[in-house]
């Protein structure tokens, strides 16, 4: 039985595989790399899907505090939820990463629902400290 019902798109970042094609992710590596993909990308950014995205970037320069992380465990599992139909979000964590005050961590637990495997992804957000 072929595992690819979990799905197959292509790889991110984009490039080409051993055979000169485009390079595709499988399996929990496209959900992982969908995951990514969402994080990173700002709303408004996509001009054809102008609301794909997640709004963690709106935080790029509010201080490193715990009204800043609770607003990005909100905005995170907010797109998560939207965008990435595969998991289901169990738990959004924000904490600055220890040592540099400039990053925040996300750590968001979900489960792949075709599996039922539980995973761990750490979303690291930079900020612009406040002068």
């Amino acid at each position: 039985m072929s595992s690819d019902f979990l799905g197959v798109g292509w790889a991110f970042p984009i490039g080409v595989d051993a055979r000169g094609r485009i390079g595709l992710a499988r399996q929990v590596t496209d959900i992982e790399q969908a995951i990514m993909m969402i994080l990173l990308t700002p709303k408004g950014q996509r001009v054809m899907r102008p609301e794909f995205g997640c709004q963690i970037h709106e935080l790029i320069f509010a201080p490193n505090d715990a009204n800043t992380w609770g607003m990005a465990e909100y905005y995170v599992e907010e797109a998560l939820r939207f965008w990435e139909p595969r998991i289901t979000v169990l738990n959004v964590t924000a904490r600055p990463s220890e040592g540099n005050t400039e990053r925040m961590d996300v750590h968001v637990d979900y489960r792949v629902k075709a599996t039922l495997d539980k995973r761990t992804l750490v979303y690291p957000f930079y900020r612009i400290p406040g002068e």
